[in-house]
């Protein structure tokens, strides 16, 4: 039985209602004027104080924050009232202590959010007792994004802040790696032990390291070499790269770096984008002359790898009639190919182009090839979505660096759930909605799709399964496999896409059975049976399971080391109108509880065996791991959370060997790499994110990070003498 209160309302705002009222961009409402100048400023500080650490700085969302501004939240809010907005944030925001505002913060934060959705202030005080639709208050275009604060040039420099997004674009510390290396196809299928050239480091997606310095009996000698202070101002899970000593470091805001990798001195610097919010991405890559990135907002930028000199830029997708595209994480390269994925409303509405990987020329930016990743009347799986017409099937983004075998010539890429979230806000029945969900391995030739595999058919809970695949041979096999947020672990042949087994890694009660054959999961029936408007309890939560922080697969000893995450939900779809520019890219309300039976741990770290699933050891603490994990032939695995604790356990048994406390959340990609042949780890902290902090900071408000400290934290052994 739940306790009375424990339930904590986590629901992103725009998120949470439907895209109702399709606004065309320029038009016009001609509305009085709800609000004054006064609280719309007033509402700009208290939004960056209580909001932008989610929905941006510039109100344009990330993750599971939609945006506040433009046509997305427009189309989600338009048709509804002030009074209603104003109500809902009561209910809901700040996630962390939802009605913790002030009654005058929360009218002046919707006052502001009003006028940066074009709407005019006036002498009139917006008041709770105002119910004007918001069409009729805010133009469908959009005011200019709200600048984030911007420290002056000299206060940035000393904090090593460098590259504000409101200075010069383009080159801004000049410099040249010396003696740089093209990389090459053949380094990317086998990299030097001492560099790290892409997320993951590997075309396997490993994240395993074969130095060996560093072990299991020395590694508590570990001490800190130096610090690099990142820019502040988006969401922070950087993945840096090394290439022959050299740090390649994407900060927020879009400012990219080359640091020295002994001493922590930059090199050079290129402030690529305008975006004073853009995030730190999951990832960069390097290919020949150039590191390959994209942005927050769907562009992809190829930069010198030697100087920082832009080379060439390309946005992904046609972006028209209120839609737009967006990514999280960077491209992988293949034979001279950028392989992205895309999230953004351009997924999520009801229109008839749906959601897409895509594959761009790595020399010029032009694109080779699109693979539509929802199956439509005539496709293969495409009678799996009931007796929706393909204008009304949605979803299915990808929100994570794919993998690649190159003696297959096969890349795998997951996918997220259909939209909206709940198969009753969708009404799409009981149906799978390929190829949602789904591992899908695709010709990165031509874009082919080889096979696909649907691991939580006509998915309910968004609990997606989007996250990495890791590419593993054991016994003659060759293995993919991935965990989502169900903390489901799967097992296929990555040549056919044959299911070979699962593993339940913790608590969870949504699937009911698993066909010993297929290993199709199944429901529990009150999950089939949900209606619109029915508050639906289930474990884990939109948290996980297991999130973006990478599983990394330890050769030596044949296993994988996964984090995961302990907490549960409560889930209520939202009803919504089958018309085109509808749909929502979450569309329902939820409530985060603590998990039963853990002891209020969230964190947990495990270990299993590749060949017979079991799970070897865990360890579990009350703060959530946020880092990816990383482990080397020495025997170590990296990890790190919300507590700003970083750890290295060892491998064989899960005994923490070593840790230290950083100045932020210990959360990002780590990578190790050799400088003049000394080991080094480099650390990464940040802030920003979606459910996976949003969700312990609701049910564990006794752990407190602080708001800033993006940093690059690099050790190693003491020197010998």
């Amino acid at each position: 039985m739940l306790k009375p209160g424990r339930f904590l309302i986590v629901t992103l705002v725009a998120a949470c209602f439907g895209l109702v009222g399709l606004v065309l961009a320029g038009q016009q409402r001609g509305a009085s004027a709800l609000y004054t100048a006064q609280q719309a400023a007033a509402g700009r500080t208290a939004y960056q104080a209580n909001c932008a650490g989610c929905h941006q700085a510039d109100l344009n969302g990330q993750g599971d924050a939609a945006p506040l501004r433009g046509s997305a939240f427009l189309q989600a809010w338009g048709s509804r009232s002030t009074k209603e907005l104003l109500s809902f944030m009561q209910l809901t925001m700040p996630p962390q202590r939802p009605g913790g505002l002030s009654p005058q913060e929360y009218l002046d934060i919707v006052a502001f959010i009003l006028q940066q959705n074009g709407g005019a202030a006036g002498n009139q005080a917006f008041t709770a007792n105002i119910a004007a639709p918001i069409n009729s208050v805010a133009a469908a275009q959009a005011a200019a994004a709200a600048p984030a604060p911007v420290q002056p040039a000299a206060a940035a420099a000393q904090a090593g802040q460098r590259g504000a997004p409101a200075g010069p674009r383009g080159v801004t510390v000049a410099g040249e790696v010396r003696n740089y290396v093209r990389v090459t196809d053949a380094m990317l299928r086998n990299p030097d032990a001492g560099d790290w050239l892409m997320i993951r480091r590997d075309y396997h997606a490993s994240s395993y390291s074969p130095l060996k310095e560093i072990t299991r009996d020395n590694v508590r000698d570990l001490q800190l070499k130096w610090v690099w202070a990142m820019a502040e101002g988006g969401t922070t899970q950087a993945a840096p790269l090394a290439h022959n000593g050299v740090i390649y470091l994407n900060n927020a805001g879009n400012t990219l770096q080359a640091l020295d990798g002994k001493t922590g001195e930059l090199i050079w610097e290129n402030n690529y984008g305008t975006n004073a919010g853009g995030a730190a991405m999951r990832g960069i890559t390097i290919y020949d002359d150039k590191i390959i990135l994209a942005t927050s907002d769907a562009r992809l930028f190829a930069i010198s790898a030697q100087n920082g000199r832009t080379i060439w830029e390309t946005t992904i997708g046609i972006r028209a009639n209120g839609v737009s595209y967006a990514a999280s994480s960077g491209p992988l390269i293949v034979k001279g190919k950028a392989i992205q994925g895309i999230t953004g409303n351009g997924c999520s509405l009801y229109r008839e182009e749906k959601c897409f990987i895509s594959a761009y020329d790595a020399a010029t930016g032009k694109l080779a090839w699109k693979f539509y990743t929802v199956a439509k009347q005539g496709d293969a799986g495409g009678n799996t979505w009931g007796n929706l017409p393909d204008l009304f099937r949605a979803g299915a983004e990808q929100w994570i660096t794919g993998s690649y075998d190159p003696e297959l010539n096969l890349t795998y890429w997951g996918t997220a759930q259909a939209k909206p979230w709940t198969q009753a806000s969708r009404q799409s029945g009981t149906g799978a909605t390929d190829y949602a969900n789904s591992t899908i391995a695709l010709n990165p030739d031509t874009g082919k799709m080889a096979w696909w595999y649907n691991h939580a058919p006509g998915e309910s809970l968004d609990l997606d399964i989007v996250f990495e695949r890791v590419l593993v041979d054991d016994n003659g096999q060759n293995l993919v496999f991935t965990a989502g947020k169900d903390g489901i672990l799967w097992k296929l042949d990555r040549k056919t896409g044959k299911y070979l087994g699962h593993k339940e890694t913790l608590f969870q009660n949504v699937w009911t059975k698993f066909d010993p054959v297929t290993g199709t999961p199944t429901y529990r029936q009150d999950i089939l049976e949900q209606e619109t408007g029915q508050w639906l309890q289930s474990c884990p939560s939109t948290s996980g399971g297991h999130n973006w922080h990478a599983i990394s697969y330890h050769q030596p000893t044949n296993r994988l080391i996964v984090p995961l995450s302990q907490s549960c939900l409560e889930i209520n779809g939202q009803k919504f109108e089958l018309k085109e520019g509808g749909g929502s890219a979450g569309g329902a309300g939820r409530r985060f509880y603590e998990m039963p039976g853990n002891n209020g741990n969230i964190g947990k770290l495990a270990a299993f065996d590749v060949r017979t699933m079991r799970e070897l050891w865990s360890i579990e603490q009350r703060a959530p791991f946020l880092l990816s994990t990383m482990s080397t032939a020495g025997g170590i695995v990296f990890t790190g959370g919300l507590d700003r604790i970083v750890k290295a356990v060892d491998v064989n048994n899960g005994r923490i060997l070593w840790e230290t406390r950083l100045g932020a959340s210990v959360q990002g990609f780590p990578i190790t790499f050799t400088v003049e042949g000394k080991q080094y780890v480099a650390i990464p902290t940040g802030n920003g994110g979606g459910s996976p902090r949003n969700v312990p900071a609701t049910i564990a408000p006794d752990i407190h990070p602080p708001t800033t400290g993006n940093a690059l934290y690099v050790f190693a052994l003491p020197d010998r003498r």
